[in-house]
């Protein structure tokens, strides 16, 4: 069988090739969902924005190494037989007298139109990035690449007024000789009243952009965090200040971790500190959220028709995985109605964004099957706590993971890390244990096979809980079960009820 059974049919694949001012990168998607899943992921840093403000001309280097990189892109493509491929091209290519040749050969070895689009566009594409991949985005999104930084406003699907500025990281060593406090002046001259900053006072600044990942993945290691997704990545306000400040005080080899930055972008990632220091100067924002989506996944936002748009991310990334990986789907659409009923009964508080949680949970339960018994649990949790979901946060990722974690485990703490446990808060953590010993209770009745979670309801009635067997299944009963229903009713201080038949 020549297929891989591990995809999706999602339609024909898709490439996006972004010819940026500091590196080329290929981007190879299954196909154009709400959720995209990229199925190849390669840059070359080319720094095609180096130099261009001083001389007017892209680095006969830069482009060789582009020219290269573009030869592997189309062959790669080909191996990958995507025949949908988008190519665009930003600041460098655009400030560069030698631009337009440029983008000529690059037409002719990719073998298809060499989009260059315009600081405004750049800009709209980075905040739909970011509208696709964080759950209601509200602030501000800033795209810091080599060439220029971009700055719009987002709320929802709903973009602001975008603007651009010529203080990228390249551009900014370029005019500044090199020296931080030249570009420290640079950058603030550039940010003075500017009225896209009002959309992040108080709100979220959306980090978009290489340098600036670089420095997240510096900050996560120096924190020991737990978890190495840097989507949603969140950095608080102060925190953000203090390391900031720590970069550009320090030569960039003696600060801890550097090797986790590539050796191209460690003298560059002062530059993306000083402008970060200088937005959250004149923003006060709440918080910087670090997206890994931006231009690329603008690009696709704008091909989705509207009803695919209104899809929840997280909720298709989880199905998704219910479909490549669960003995049953069905199943797991049907834990969803069971613990809809059962949460309903036990009127425990729950919100929106917690029973939009617990329902990936329930999709996401049993993708781990396939590992041996004694590692579900662990499998299960590492694949959702590290897996490339969007649309969910981190303490969200951890309710989720933790879920299905205790759904394998038990409910006891002994094999979950207390590193991962602090990024969601105790009420997050009891529901995440209420939902995984209701699973235990699903998955020992069901056998993960559909049709038997909608004959047996789970239901507290006054100060029980109750489980019902119709007379047909009442071999699917018994000690262990009514061991599982206890430990659930326990959780959520009932009396466990085993009813067989009617009565």
């Amino acid at each position: 069988m020549n297929e891989a059974q591990g995809r999706l049919r999602v339609g024909e694949p898709v490439a996006i090739i972004d010819i940026g001012s500091n590196s080329v990168r290929l981007v190879a998607y299954e196909g154009l969902t709400r959720s995209p899943t990229p199925i190849f992921n390669e840059k070359a840093l080319c720094g095609l924005g180096r130099g261009v403000l001083s001389t007017g001309l892209l680095p006969q280097d830069g482009m060789d190494k582009a020219y290269e990189a573009l030869r592997r892109f189309r062959v790669l493509c080909s191996v990958m037989q995507i025949k949908n491929i988008q190519v665009i091209a930003t600041a460098a290519a655009r400030d560069a007298k030698n631009g337009p040749q440029f983008l000529e050969e690059c037409s002719n070895i990719i073998g298809c139109k060499v989009d260059l689009i315009s600081g405004k566009r750049e800009a709209e594409l980075s905040a739909l990035g970011v509208a696709m991949g964080i759950y209601k985005a509200d602030g501000l999104v800033a795209d810091l690449g080599g060439g220029s930084l971009e700055l719009i406003g987002v709320k929802g699907q709903k973009l602001g007024q975008g603007t651009t500025l010529p203080i990228g990281v390249l551009s900014l060593q370029d005019r500044s000789g090199g020296n931080l406090k030249k570009a420290q002046k640079i950058i603030r001259k550039e940010l003075d009243h500017l009225p896209q900053l009002k959309a992040a006072k108080g709100k979220a600044i959306y980090a978009v952009g290489g340098t600036w990942r670089s420095l997240a993945r510096l900050h996560m290691k120096q924190r020991g965090y737990p978890l190495h997704v840097m989507h949603n990545y969140v950095i608080p306000v102060r925190d953000a200040e203090d390391f900031t400040s720590l970069i550009e005080r320090v030569a960039t080899d003696t600060i801890d971790s550097i090797e986790a930055v590539s050796a191209a972008r460690r003298p560059l990632v002062g530059y993306g500190a000083l402008v970060l220091e200088e937005l959250i100067r004149k923003c006060k924002p709440a918080e910087i959220v670090i997206s890994a989506q931006g231009v690329r996944e603008g690009l696709l936002f704008e091909r989705l028709d509207e009803k695919i748009l209104e899809q929840d991310p997280l909720l298709t990334a989880a199905n998704d995985l219910n479909i490549l990986r669960s003995r049953s789907p069905r199943h797991c659409q049907e834990i969803i109605e069971w613990t809809d009923a059962f949460m309903a009964s036990t009127h425990i508080t729950e919100t929106i964004e917690e029973k939009r949680l617990r329902h990936a949970a329930c999709l996401l339960a049993d993708i781990g099957w396939r590992a041996h018994p004694d590692y579900r649990g662990e499998q299960s949790l590492n694949i959702i706590a590290n897996a490339s979901f969007i649309g969910v946060d981190h303490p969200g990722r951890v309710f989720i993971a933790l879920a299905v974690a205790y759904r394998h485990m038990g409910i006891s703490d002994d094999e979950v890390s207390p590193r991962l446990r602090e990024l969601a808060s105790s009420r997050m953590i009891d529901r995440a244990r209420i939902l995984g010993a209701a699973m235990r209770v699903a998955y020992l009745i069901t056998a993960a096979m559909p049709g038997v979670l909608p004959r047996t309801p789970l239901l507290c009635v006054k100060d029980d809980l109750v489980l019902r067997v119709p007379e047909d299944l009442a071999a699917l009963s018994g000690e262990r079960v009514f061991n599982r229903l206890r430990a659930l009713a326990r959780v959520i201080g009932r009396s466990p009820v085993l009813v067989v038949g009617d009565a």
